[in-house]
């Protein structure tokens, strides 16, 4: 039996390689790729060479990167997080054989998988099988910044994932698939108003075809705009909490004008570049604002025994069983043949094609 596996070599170069699928072997089942989403923005840092785990060690145990060698060194064999299978063989009681399940094992045409290491989420029959590139792990990207922004007002006392948004004033900075995540996610958690920012304007067509409203940042300032729109009391205007989702510095700046004082930023970007050109002695000083990194290997301080990844996964699942036909037709701009995937990934990187969010079909 053989697999085909989507590999970086090296900067720029991107080839599907062939070789012998693993033995199954006891307690393990084997899953058969449907599906397999790209992640625009940590894929392409490996294609582009930009991603930080190229040039420098990650410390676990200190939580710093530090100069010695690269932790991921090409060439890249696991790209990619949003996988979709169905289970050919099994050799364990956990994992039925038909399950249609999703799984972050990377862009392959199969997988061995052990049920105890790795996670395998059964999908429910009444939902599209392609929206599972959703639920393993993008999903909880998304739902773990609502999660953050209700950690920001309750502490360790969350019981609904809305419970940062209800009835609260929400932008959206970024319209790329994290951020039009988020923004359903907030107005499904009843948000009292949600307003994305991009400056693309395909992509605020999408977010409004989403049932979102957009602002253009590069039109009238945004942050006079929804300042003026959304009063709290005398000096006390702006968005209650802002989702950053886009990995360039303006973003992040933005985002912190948005505020209104002692506001909350929960970050979900990724800035390969850094952020140079961040003004924290602007409003961030003189508002008295907060910055909460909302990555997916942590949730916040002490909501993990109640709000671990497959909670998150459920309520992916929640999220597609109510929008899943609008996210489908929107956000999904493109399917691909695996076969395809070295020239997609390579074109996307060049930036000779643009797309939202492309799913690889085998």
């Amino acid at each position: 039996m053989r697999e085909r596996v989507v590999v970086v070599s090296g900067p720029g170069r991107v080839e599907l390689v062939e070789q012998d699928a693993a033995d199954l072997r006891d307690g393990a089942f084997r899953v058969e790729t449907l599906y397999s989403g790209v992640s625009a923005g940590t894929e392409l840092s490996y294609v582009k060479g930009t991603n930080p785990y190229l040039h420098v060690t990650w410390n676990a145990d200190l939580g710093l990167f530090q100069p010695g060698g690269a932790a991921s060194p090409y060439p890249v064999q696991r790209l990619g997080y949003m996988q979709v299978g169905r289970v050919v063989e099994s050799a364990t009681p956990a994992v039925r054989v038909g399950a249609v399940g999703a799984m972050t094992y990377g862009h392959r045409t199969g997988y061995v998988a052990d049920p105890v290491a790795e996670r395998f989420v059964p999908l429910p029959d009444d939902l599209d099988p392609l929206l599972g590139v959703y639920v393993a792990h993008m999903g909880p990207i998304c739902a773990n910044g609502l999660l953050h922004a209700a950690a920001d007002l309750h502490g360790a006392d969350v019981r609904s994932l809305g419970d940062g948004v209800a009835g609260r004033r929400v932008a959206v900075v970024g319209s790329g698939v994290v951020a039009l995540l988020t923004a359903l996610f907030a107005q499904r958690g009843g948000a009292a108003s949600v307003v994305v920012l991009d400056p693309t304007p395909q992509r605020r067509r999408v977010a409004e075809a989403l049932g979102l409203e957009t602002l253009d940042p590069d039109a009238d300032d945004p942050a006079v705009v929804l300042k003026t729109r959304w009063a709290h009391g005398p000096g006390d205007r702006g968005a209650d909490v802002v989702f950053q989702c886009r990995g360039q510095a303006w973003a992040l700046h933005l985002a912190l004008r948005l505020l209104r004082p002692q506001g909350t930023v929960v970050d979900l970007a990724f800035y390969q570049a850094g952020a140079d050109e961040v003004r924290l002695g602007e409003e961030f000083h003189h508002n008295g604002l907060a910055l909460r990194c909302a990555q997916i290997g942590r949730v916040p301080r002490g909501l993990a025994p109640t709000w671990d990844r497959e909670r998150l996964s459920a309520e992916t699942v929640d999220l597609l069983r109510s929008d899943g036909d609008l996210i489908r037709k929107h956000l999904v701009s493109a399917t691909v043949p695996f076969d395809d995937a070295p020239t997609l990934l390579t074109d996307l990187a060049e930036r000779r094609r643009h797309e939202l969010q492309v799913v690889l079909t085998c």
